[in-house]
């Protein structure tokens, strides 16, 4: 116990708010804050993933045009995900795709699947010795179709500026189906500058295509907003453990991302150094954002027989530099 304060919400906790106004209207967010410098929003209604997050009163994460959008909002057709795609610190996209749109297997598939706009049903959250607590519960299902059930835990340290999610999708149907995970971690203004250094443990680098070719050489060069940047992938493949970091020395900031490889094979580094649309993305996943149909061709789809159960854990660090 602290003999300094009367409250421990005077230096950390958890605050249940609503968004007032606009498509954010009603929107159920939890705002955690755990004294170390570490402050960021829980977007319940938009599978309990991050839009905003500061440390030290800086933000890590990169805000799309459209700002935060209510689920109610989505348009589940063709690339019409990006009209309620926030970005932020994490978006969760899958279960059934990742990735362009396309038609696979007879069904006809929007970009990154809708996971990201599912509502969670539970939620909690605690205050514990060295760490704030938080789970919920999201459920995908269709009758005749797709049915999964993401069970999401953050732990988030009291001692240190540590954030971890450990996710648990569940088959909850009768019959097998495809199972496509991405964390769409998108890091933005003022973490990501000119300055930036970029820095990824990966033993081969791919391009997405002819034009990411182009700059295979400045694959981890950030350079200043380009007006009509067109964006750059890259593949990046790990021998040992993944260990992937990007510091700004004009904030005296890094941020360092590590992530359990046996369910999360695959990561993506988007490279956006648009005006207005400035954003690196880095993100875990067991897939490539091509589309389910060409994960099924190259023979790296995974699937999920009913009742089975994959676990996925990926942590952030914030620390001085």
């Amino acid at each position: 116990m602290n003999k300094y304060i009367g409250h421990p919400s005077q230096l950390y906790g958890v605050k249940e708010t609503r968004m007032v106004g606009g498509k954010a209207d009603g929107m159920r967010m939890l705002e955690v804050r755990n004294g170390k410098g570490l402050d960021f929003s829980v977007s319940l209604d938009r599978c309990a993933d991050i839009p905003y997050l500061f440390y030290k009163g800086n933000s890590m994460a990169y805000i799309s045009p459209c700002g935060l959008v209510g689920p109610q909002y989505y348009e589940g057709t063709d690339a019409n995900f990006l009209k309620s795609f926030t970005a932020g610190f994490i978006t969760t996209c899958g279960f059934a795709a990742v990735g362009s749109p396309c038609t696979d297997n007879g069904e006809t598939l929007p970009l990154h699947g809708n996971i990201a706009h599912i509502p969670a049903e539970q939620y909690s959250y605690s205050v514990e010795e060295d760490c704030i607590r938080i789970k919920a519960v999201m459920r995908d299902a269709s009758l005749g179709g797709n049915q999964y059930l993401l069970e999401r835990e953050y732990l988030c340290g009291l001692n240190d500026n540590t954030l971890e999610v450990c996710d648990k999708i569940t088959n909850i149907g009768c019959r097998q189906v495809p199972f496509m995970i991405m964390y769409h971690c998108n890091m933005g203004y003022p973490l990501l500058s000119e300055n930036s250094v970029l820095k990824i443990s990966s033993s081969a680098v791919a391009p997405r295509d002819d034009h990411a070719a182009e700059d295979i050489d400045k694959w981890d060069k950030i350079i200043a907003p380009q007006n009509g940047f067109v964006e750059q992938c890259y593949y990046h493949s790990f021998d040992g453990e993944p260990d992937v970091s990007l510091s700004n020395p004009d904030i005296h900031t890094e941020l360092r991302m590590t992530f359990d490889r046996t369910n999360l094979d695959c990561f993506t580094e988007w490279k956006m150094m648009g005006e207005y649309e400035y954003v690196l993305g880095l993100e875990p996943a067991n897939c490539h954002p091509d589309g389910r149909d060409v994960m099924r061709e190259k023979g790296i789809l995974k699937f999920l027989k009913p009742g089975e159960s994959k676990t996925t854990r990926v942590k952030f660090e914030f620390r001085d530099c």
